[in-house]
């Protein structure tokens, strides 16, 4: 039992091994690379949107401050 135990645990550390091995000389993939894009992408959404933000924000603040007629 102990001796089954063993082998267990020293066939899965090797098959860790592999596929760690594995992984390393595939480098990035396709859906890897896709995945940064779309982070990009996201990004330069939130930065509009903030701009959009800050520019209705002052549209806001400059009907406030014009004299009522």
């Amino acid at each position: 039992m102990l001796a089954q135990r063993i082998v267990s645990v020293v066939f899965g550390v090797l098959l860790m091994g592999t596929f760690a091995a594995c992984e390393k000389k595939q480098g990035e993939g396709p859906a890897e690379r896709a995945g940064k894009e779309v982070d990009k992408a996201m990004e330069q959404v939130g930065q509009k949107v903030e701009e959009v933000g800050k520019k209705i924000q002052g549209a806001g603040e400059s009907t406030k401050e014009a004299p009522k007629k």
